[in-house]
């Protein structure tokens, strides 16, 4: 007697060999996000070392003065003038980061993505390998470290047109916010791994927090090198476009089955025959610059991440200083309880690609979370000196908030965008949109950490009256979107009752 497929076996047998594809790119270019955030996140953490308090160091050597605090600091960090400095770390990566990305996607339109993605990630590794080598080679000099935030900066621009552009080519519009909802995860979960892995060394040796992700990273490179496919028709697989056209013709003669006794007439269509390996496909030619910018929304939802992820970055880069110098916490608690604004984001970003799916309004679900974020960000700032359960609970929700529209601008509207239908089923303006949307947003970013590292030295509340002036400036950008979409869900309602 024959014995049966094993369940695993047949499990993968009933999954086509396209969704096997599409499963795969997907998890690589998680993976591949995961390890940018993962290398950008240790200067954060490390802030909290390179100037303490050192009257709370127990034994100071024998030729420190009593009023001597800052002896155990890291020079020249251990100046009056340490938060200025600090923000000048942050400032010269992101604004690096904001003038390349209008550059990067350009050449990420011209040049391969496994070569430019796969180039990008060794090169960030490098980068920010020589940030904890500062450590090692006992270098006090402020330029050493700007100069690599500012060369680390650029090669990150290279990371994130690449992957979005990559997902594109995979992935039709169809439940696109819920799908890139979950993937866009990468950045939270990024974040998270980069805390964790440089708060176990931050006390010990900093220089590590920044080695080993950057050792990740490269290794991460090497995997893209070897194993990453740009386009489904590469290796056989039906294009985005195809599926859903085919999808749309089943539909129709499903409908004409029911209503007509013709179905038998009709020639059948060939949804399920595979296809077989073929040679590349042609591929269109890359929009230009000025005719990204012409369509509709790209304005628009540029403005509106600019000030979103202005918020997102000044909680990235801001927050684990902030737990350490009002809950008096040390640099590795800070930086491990900073870890749970990233676990809400996580939820934020599929919540509002699942709600924008389904209500089908991406500005409505984004002007919605940034209105809610207002109050939640004034309430963040008095639980963290409270019970360690509530700052808990609220860093996790606040994190959901902040988040949520920047996971569904960055990735479902980026996509949107990049394939819209003004654009006539040419994909080469994703990678140039998304470092549109995203190149204006990182000008946010590089904004809010500046101000940040301005108006602390004044107070805490200055930065998070900073921060609830942004979010509501980022649903005034959204205000005609969210006015049209309300008159498109307002007519769909009016049809559906008829």
């Amino acid at each position: 007697m024959r014995s049966c497929l094993a369940p695993a076996i047949r499990l993968m047998h009933a999954v086509s060999r396209d969704s096997w594809y599409r499963g795969f790119i997907m998890f690589l270019t998680f993976l591949f996000y995961t390890s940018y955030h993962l290398s950008r996140k240790p200067i954060s953490v490390v802030k909290s070392q390179l100037h303490r308090n050192c009257s709370e160091i127990p034994n100071p050597p024998a030729n420190i003065s009593e009023n001597d605090t800052t002896w155990c600091s890291w020079a020249p960090f251990d100046q009056s003038n340490y938060k200025e400095l600090l923000g000048s770390l942050d400032t010269s990566f992101l604004v690096a980061y904001a003038i390349g990305m209008f550059l990067s996607g350009i050449f990420g339109e011209r040049l391969p993505l496994r070569y430019y993605l796969s180039g990008g990630m060794i090169t960030c590794g490098v980068f920010t390998a020589f940030l904890g080598l500062g450590y090692y080679w006992n270098i006090h000099a402020l330029w050493y470290y700007i100069l690599f935030q500012i060369l680390n900066g650029l090669a990150q621009t290279t990371g994130w047109p690449s992957v979005v552009a990559c997902m594109g080519n995979w992935f039709g519009k169809g439940k696109r916010g819920f799908i890139m909802g979950i993937w866009n995860s990468h950045t939270a979960v990024g974040n998270i791994l980069g805390s964790l892995i440089a708060g176990a060394f931050v006390t010990s040796a900093w220089g590590l927090s920044f080695i080993v992700p950057g050792v990740i990273i490269a290794s991460c490179g090497i995997i893209c090198f070897f194993f990453l496919i740009e386009y489904p028709e590469d290796v056989g697989c039906t294009s985005p476009d195809q599926i859903e056209e085919k999808g749309e013709l089943a539909d129709v003669q499903i409908i004409n089955s029911s209503t007509e006794n013709i179905f038998k007439s009709q020639p059948t269509t060939d949804l399920d025959e595979p296809i077989g390996p073929q040679e590349p496909a042609e591929h269109p030619q890359a929009i230009s610059f000025c005719g990204a910018l012409m369509i509709p929304g790209v304005v628009e939802f540029s403005l509106c991440l600019l000030f979103a992820k202005l918020v997102s970055y000044t909680f990235l880069y801001w927050l684990p200083l902030y737990i350490a110098n009002v809950a008096h916490f040390d640099p590795k608690q800070a930086g491990d309880m900073s870890t749970l604004f990233d676990a809400g984001g996580i939820v934020g970003g599929i919540l509002a690609g699942l709600i924008s799916d389904f209500i089908g309004g991406r500005a409505i679900t984004c002007c919605v979370m940034l209105i809610l974020t207002a109050p939640m960000v004034t309430l963040c700032t008095f639980s963290v000196t409270f019970w360690a359960f509530l700052s808990a609970a609220m860093l996790i929700v606040c994190g959901l908030l902040v988040n949520g529209p920047y996971s569904l601008i960055t990735t479902a509207v980026s996509a949107d965008l990049g394939t819209h239908e003004s654009l006539r089923g040419n994909s080469k303006a994703l990678s140039t949109v998304t470092a549109i949307i995203d190149g204006c947003g990182s000008i946010g970013a590089a904004l809010g950490p500046t101000l940040a590292s301005v108006l602390s030295s004044k107070g805490w509340n200055y930065v998070f009256y900073m921060l609830i002036v942004s979010d509501l400036l980022a649903c005034l950008f959204l205000a005609r979107l969210v006015y049209k979409e309300i008159k498109e869900l307002c007519h769909c309602f009016k049809r559906a009752r008829g």
